[in-house]
């Protein structure tokens, strides 16, 4: 009898097992990180969804992507999270996403429309280094210069991707020449962020490509005053981090759930310290203590998500022409 009771226990444990669903989320490396949001993120949602939740890091924003079209409708994705502003267009063409809806009250410094992707994070693009460093006031200066920056790859990296538009968005026909004269100032070109941020900590290069966010980091974690992000008076290129579920999923309403759980306030009041961005939708309780400290671009740029795609491929073919002369 007993072994009967522990049999049919075990059973029916496999059995409540086996009817859990689960969602797969592919995002970015540092999304999934120890110290990024996705274990918060993970534990939050799990405690609404009665589900397992599969986050999978993919390299950078952009490998995303690209691993998205490699896969197709094969994907085992049921949502991808981390492609931003630079991608969106391209991702839509893939015909792999499903449109949600979506309601939130967004505070984004852009009006948001799209009813296929929903923007989660956002921040403006920066070089970051120590408060000791004196600072370029613009690309031609940082040109100018012997300063030694690391920068991420456009082609596997959303910031990196993020840089080209930022130039092309501030010189427009003058970008090659601005490039030319800040290949020598590139120390290394790394696949992602944290490769790049990394090796700026190690003290392998005076600046690195960031947010001006990044400082938030080593102020309110670390307690650490030292960092700060050079202020470019071209202004600087924001970056919309959105989140989209797949039209191919098994599991479309958990999807969409998951999808509308990014943008409701449990999962924006985590964002700020652990993804280090601004969140989409201001969370009740605010930003954290330390963010008014930041530096404010004075004027914000951002390409239109429909001009983006020819952009692109221009702004990509002068960046590599700079880098192998």
């Amino acid at each position: 009898m007993k072994y009967l009771t522990f049999a049919t226990a075990t059973l029916a444990a496999t059995a409540a097992f086996a009817e859990t669903p689960e969602l797969t989320v592919y995002t970015y490396d540092s999304f999934v990180s120890d110290w990024g949001p996705g274990p918060a993120i993970e534990k939050a949602f799990e405690e609404t969804c009665g589900c397992d939740l599969k986050l999978v890091g993919n390299g950078d924003g952009a490998a995303l992507l690209a691993r998205l079209k490699l896969e197709g409708a094969r994907t085992d994705a049921d949502v991808v999270m981390g492609l931003d502003t630079s991608l969106v267009a391209a991702a839509k063409e893939t015909g792999l996403f499903a449109e949600t809806a979506v309601s939130a009250d967004y505070t984004l410094p852009v009006e948001w429309t799209d009813s296929v992707f929903a923007p989660y994070d956002w921040g403006y693009f920066a070089f970051v280094h120590n408060k000791t460093l004196t600072a370029p006031a613009n690309f031609k200066d940082l040109g100018a210069s012997d300063l030694k920056i690391v920068i991420q790859d456009p082609r596997s990296s959303t910031p990196g991707l993020g840089l080209l538009m930022w130039v092309k968005a501030a010189y427009g026909d003058e970008a090659p020449a601005v490039w030319e004269a800040m290949a020598d100032n590139v120390v290394t070109v790394t696949k992602g962020w944290s490769e790049a941020y990394g090796l700026f900590l190690e003290g392998e290069a005076d600046m690195v490509l960031s947010y001006t966010t990044s400082p938030a980091y080593h102020l309110i974690a670390e307690e650490d005053h030292s960092k700060t992000a050079a202020a470019f008076d071209e202004g600087h290129y924001m970056q919309v981090e959105v989140v989209g579920a797949l039209a191919g999923s098994d599991q479309p309403e958990l999807a969409a759930d998951f999808v509308n759980f990014m943008v409701s306030d449990a999962a924006q009041a985590i964002l700020p310290t652990t993804n280090w961005m601004y969140p989409s939708v201001t969370p009740a309780a605010g930003l954290p203590a330390g963010f008014e400290t930041l530096m404010v671009p004075e004027k914000a740029l951002l390409t239109p998500i429909e001009e983006v795609g020819a952009l692109r491929e221009e702004a990509l073919a002068e960046w590599l022409t700079a880098l192998s002369q």
